[in-house]
Order: C-alpha cells, then sequence, then structure tokens
C-alpha cells in the first residue's frame, strides 16, 4: 500500500504525526479490522499521535538485500523486527496489530513516499513482553508505486495500533536501496569468423522506468566487454566502454580463439548489477 507525502489517519481521525507533511493523499487500507488505519488523511495540519508504548527494534528488510523491481511483477519484500511491549498491553490479533513500512526520505518528517505492509505482521511471542514479527510490503510498479526518481536510498519504519485510539509509528529503522531492474544483452559477429578477423561486439544496457512501465536505455555507463574461452569457466576483462545515448553498445575486438562473449555493468545505487548471457563465437 501507498502513501505518498501523507499524514496517515487511525480510525479516520489520529494522525500518524511523525509522516506529517503539508499536503495529503491516502489510498485506503486493508489491515486492522474495524479500522480505517491509513483509510484517511490530515491535511494542512498535525494531530499528535496517541502514546502506545511499544518499541520496534532490529528491523530487517528483505533479508539486507537490495530490493529489486521491474515494471509489471508485483515484489513481496520480507521483513523481520523485534516488538518490545509492556506486560500489560492486549497483543491479541482482536485488539493489536502492527506492520513494517518504508519511506523515501531522510526522516519521517520529510518522506515524500510510504510503502506500508498490505496485511499485519505475524507475531510470535519470544517473552511477556516481546514479540518477533514477520511482515511482508508489496511493491507494485503497475500500479504506481514508485517513480524512478525515487529509486536509491529507502529507510525502514513500523507502525503499531491497539483497541480504538492507541497507535505508534517509528521512523529511522535503517535503510535499504530500492533499485530499478537492468537488462543487458550482447551479440557478437560474424559467426563463424576467422581468425585475427574484426569481430563487432554490439548489446543494448536498459533498466525499468517506473514513469510510464516500460524498459529505457541506461546511458553514459561504464560497461565492461569481458571473453571466456571455450572450454575455461573464467571471463576476462578485453575493454571497457560506454552506453550511449540510447543505452546502445558496440565495440569491435580481433578473432583469436572460440569462445564467449559477453557485457557486463558493475551497478549504481538506483540499478543493480548485470551480466548479459555469452554470446558464442567460432573461430576458424
Amino acid at each position: 500500500m501507498r502513501i505518498r507525502a501523507t499524514v496517515a489517519a487511525v480510525t479516520g481521525a489520529l494522525a500518524l504525526s511523525a509522516f506529517a507533511v503539508p499536503a495529503a493523499q491516502a489510498a485506503d487500507a486493508p489491515w486492522a479490522s474495524g479500522r480505517t488505519a491509513f483509510g484517511a488523511a490530515t491535511v494542512g495540519g498535525v494531530t499528535a499521535a496517541a502514546d502506545l508504548d511499544v518499541t520496534f527494534s532490529n528491523m530487517k528488510v528483505n533479508g539486507g538485500k537490495n530490493i529489486v523491481v521491474g515494471t509489471t511483477n508485483a515484489v513481496r519484500v520480507p521483513v523481520t523486527y523485534t516488538l518490545t511491549h509492556p506486560a500489560d498491553l492486549d497483543t491479541s490479533a482482536d485488539n493489536f496489530a502492527n506492520g513494517p513500512l518504508i519511506y523515501k526520505g531522510s526522516s519521517g518528517a520529510t518522506a515524500t513516499n510510504m510503502l506500508i505492509s498490505d496485511d499485519p505482521a505475524t507475531c510470535t511471542a519470544t517473552s511477556s513482553t516481546k514479540l518477533s514479527c514477520k511482515g511482508v510490503i508489496t511493491i507494485r510498479p503497475a500500479d504506481g508505486d514508485l517513480s524512478s526518481d525515487e529509486a536509491g536510498t529507502w529507510n525502514a519504519g513500523g507502525l503499531a495500533i491497539a483497541g480504538e485510539e492507541d497507535s505508534k509509528v517509528q521512523d529511522g529503522l535503517g535503510a535499504v536501496r530500492v533499485q530499478r531492474y537492468s537488462k543487458l544483452t550482447v551479440n557478437a559477429s560474424p559467426e563463424p569468423v576467422k581468425k585475427g578477423k574484426t569481430i563487432t561486439v554490439t548489446g543494448k544496457l536498459s533498466r525499468a522506468n517506473w514513469d510510464d512501465n516500460k524498459y529505457h536505455g541506461y546511458t553514459n555507463q561504464s560497461v565492461k566487454l569481458q571473453f571466456r574461452k571455450k572450454n575455461s569457466s573464467t571471463y576476462t576483462t578485453v575493454k571497457t566502454i560506454k552506453s550511449n545515448s540510447t543505452g546502445e553498445l558496440k565495440t569491435t575486438v580481433k578473432a583469436s580463439a572460440d569462445g564467449y562473449f559477453r557485457y557486463s555493468f558493475a551497478g549504481t545505487t538506483t540499478t543493480p548489477a548485470v551480466n548479459a548471457t555469452g554470446d558464442f563465437v567460432d573461430v576458424q
């Protein structure tokens, strides 16, 4: 579930002030039975959140790995954490729910986008005051959950609600990268080729665009051309070139031995590393 530049409300009234911004546009929320947990928003003002005495800690988003999102497929992001609560707090499902969230911004107060778990986390009591919790945040690029300029570092937080009014939202629980899925192709020709003759190696580096849900060339990026001999398992770098204004790659090499050519991209903060599938060239 997405909330872009919003203040979310519990029971249609209680603002989660840690994420307050002047403008609001909230999506409906499916969790917390009998509530509209994120179903309303506060516009142009901040209402103090109730002081539910719980604390989130040890939050790990996606097992510590980067989150890579394409253009259409929903990505389920697992989140684990510990929730500490007073011994006398009723944490039964009828009274209490909590879940993870991630947000774009250096702090909750400056968040411009927030992605919250569709359903409350599943928790197991490890003591009278601690819960071990597992939640899932689902990112749906086809539904406009992300814009391309939001790739990069996001931060984690948590939300807990109890009874009819009490709530707690906590930000600053760690960072995670959300990246635009990348693709890389290669084609070496002619095939076959005589030893010593010129081989032209073309390809394209592209990545997901979350604004139009298509793939576009990733321009002006350093990409390595690599070669692996027919009976070897190791690629070695032949040269490094840059993608052009449309993400296209093109260079030439001299044919020396049977083997596979591929392009290899090391990745950036916004885009993951990717290797093209090797293209075999028969050298005669």
